[in-house]
């Protein structure tokens, strides 16, 4: 996938984070690109614009909002950071911090 903004996940970053959102229960096939959904909260995110000013090649800014406020809600935008920071911390060769501040 081309990546149209530097907040884009990389491959590997939607590796990581498409198992987490990807709802296995759903009874219906979703209609919006999951990908672009979460490239488009990183975008809101990333550049403190308004979610009625999110650019056009992302899925309307309700659907995108939508998803924001359930991941939040739900403890899956915080899961995503921290599995992300988790990887990032090992590929550096530092230590794993946990919420306490405590190392592994």
């Amino acid at each position: 996938m081309i990546k149209l903004y530097p907040s884009d996940v990389t491959d590997f970053e939607w590796e990581v984070v498409a198992e987490m959102i990807n709802d296995h229960t759903a009874t219906k096939p979703r209609t919006v690109d999951m990908r672009q959904v979460f490239n488009g909260i990183r975008y809101v995110l990333k550049t403190g614009c308004q979610w009625r000013m999110l650019p056009k090649e992302y899925p309307p800014w309700q659907t995108v909002y939508y998803y924001f406020d359930k991941w939040k809600r739900d403890g899956t935008i915080k899961n995503i950071h921290d599995r992300l920071v988790k990887i990032v911390r090992v590929q550096a060769g530092k230590k794993i911090r946990t919420i306490s501040g405590n190392t592994r």
